[in-house]
């Protein structure tokens, strides 16, 4: 038996680096589905294991998960009641945001957040493409994260295309093994090609019809990183259910909801509808923003099983 690092994930098949370089193609031990893992993937990239090298064609099986430091899980978009986990063992997110050509929605961007925020795993947000930006959609831009500063999220505006903010970007990652996600077609591909040189990850033209992205990337892999560090690339997401949050602790991970919340006449203001409701009051005044506000609201409805949408 030997331990290591999970650094790419097809579906059926692993690839394993161990400790000492090797790497393995790799099986799972059939009794992972056993253990209670409500997951379409139960082991994911970025997860410690240990493997049974196997034969001389370098065939492994996976025979235990070490325990994780963190992951970052979903809703499976197909099915309510299991969990799709993006990576683990991450230091951070980057995620990649577009004002337009896609335009991301602001409540994928929240409940991602809140997500990360659950797990304790810092995010930073790229709002890319900003060649493309007309002045309106510039000043967006500017909007948005003058809000995600002012929340503490570190945000950096960027045309990968053109080498704007990839400075700063690399030494965001420097050392770190980084989750790299948005949505199809907010230039990840490209981000990585600009990062590795010569990975030569392939990359698709949007959909001018629908000026949406295409998935480009099938599979989660690991990367390493030329200055040091690690980026997963993962699979383009349209939407993201939360999963294994319980409502009264939404407002928890909305950071200045919990900081506002505390203000309120009941401990366990739901901050919906009851009197003397602090949070409430700050929408009102415009000390929180409707757009966190409604990401809010929708991760609470999130809860009830039965009116998951599959749109997010």
């Amino acid at each position: 038996m030997t331990n290591g690092t999970i650094i790419k994930n097809t579906g059926s098949w692993y690839t394993v680096r161990t400790d000492d370089g090797s790497v393995y193609s790799c099986k799972v031990k059939g009794n992972f589905r056993l253990r209670g893992i409500r997951s379409t993937n139960p082991v994911a990239v970025g997860d410690r294991v240990e493997i049974k090298p196997g034969d001389e064609q370098g065939v492994g099986l996976i025979t235990d998960i070490l325990d994780r430091r963190n992951y970052i899980i979903r809703k499976a978009s197909n099915l309510s009641k299991q969990s799709h986990i993006l990576a683990a063992n991450v230091d951070m997110v980057l995620l990649l945001v577009t004002v337009a050509h896609p335009e991301t929605n602001l409540i994928f961007v929240d409940r991602y957040l809140a997500s990360a925020e659950a797990y304790r795993i810092p995010v930073a947000l790229v709002f890319n493409k900003t060649d493309l930006y007309d002045e309106s959609e510039l000043s967006r831009t500017r909007q948005l994260m003058s809000l995600y500063l002012s929340l503490g999220y570190r945000c950096v505006a960027a045309s990968v295309v053109q080498g704007e903010g990839l400075d700063e970007i690399r030494s965001l990652l420097a050392g770190k093994t980084t989750l790299l996600s948005g949505n199809s077609g907010v230039g990840k591909s490209t981000l990585l090609n600009r990062l590795i040189p010569g990975l030569n990850v392939r990359t698709e033209e949007i959909s001018e019809a629908h000026d949406s992205g295409l998935h480009t990337t099938t599979f989660s892999e690991m990367y390493d990183l030329p200055g040091g560090g690690h980026v997963i690339d993962t699979p383009g997401i349209k939407g993201f259910g939360t999963f294994d949050i319980q409502p009264s602790e939404v407002s928890h991970y909305f950071r200045e909801v919990f900081r506002i919340g505390q203000d309120c006449r009941f401990s366990d203001c739901t901050h919906t509808h009851e009197p003397h409701c602090a949070v409430l009051q700050a929408v009102a005044d415009g000390r929180i923003a409707q757009s966190r506000y409604t990401s809010y609201l929708s991760m609470l409805e999130d809860q009830d099983e039965e009116k998951y949408r599959t749109a997010y």
